[in-house]
């Protein structure tokens, strides 16, 4: 009876694992169609203007925090040139329904917003360099009022983590050696690049 329960037990453990496989490889090819959509979507929106037409940045918010999900895109091939971590607000956390990230455009909701951003001037501010950001939808209009901005901060990992990393108060936050990698595309661009944030 025990080889015959333990049998059991070792096949539902197995099933267990293979639905796990199962769901985390359609969860990552939904993601990948996603970034091509999304892609080819902000092509169209920059053609014939004069924002930068080789690079954007893209974050896909339906993917956790915990992984990579901040991408650097080289428009012409369609391919990420690299990848990071990045925070959304803590308002969009205490906002989540069936595990779903609430958006805001409002003030003082401290909930990351989504649509199109140009990334502006940077300054030097309360978390050093950073890069104030101007919304360019209905979703994001208000980014500027409410001074949401790309901005580094130390408590974010440059690797993917088990757990979900922590919050911003609605604004873009990387860890400082992305920081860095994303001052190379910005400061080296004679035109504007776009974040599109996406879920």
């Amino acid at each position: 009876m025990k080889p015959f329960l333990f049998f059991i037990f070792s096949v539902i453990l197995i099933s267990c694992e293979v639905k796990s496989q199962e769901n985390q490889s359609f969860s990552s090819v939904k993601s990948e169609n996603n970034l091509s959509q999304k892609i080819s979507d902000l092509k169209t929106f920059i053609k014939n203007s004069d924002y930068n037409q080789d690079k954007a940045f893209l974050i896909d918010f339906s993917i956790p925090s915990s992984q990579f999900r901040f991408f650097v895109i080289d428009l012409k091939t369609g391919k990420v040139i690299q990848k990071a971590l990045v925070a959304h607000g803590s308002g969009s956390e205490a906002g989540k329904q069936k595990e779903q990230l609430k958006f805001s455009n409002q003030n003082n909701s401290r909930c990351s917003s989504l649509g199109k951003y140009a990334i502006s001037e940077k300054y030097k501010g309360q978390f050093g360099l950073s890069y104030r950001l101007d919304g360019l939808d209905e979703t994001n209009s208000n980014a500027r009022k409410r001074a949401i901005v790309l901005h580094r901060l130390d408590c974010v990992p440059d690797t993917e983590q088990k757990d979900e990393i922590c919050l911003s108060w609605g604004c873009p936050m990387v860890s400082d050696n992305f920081f860095k990698i994303l001052e190379q595309h910005i400061d080296k661009s004679d035109k504007k690049l776009i974040i599109y944030a996406y879920n």
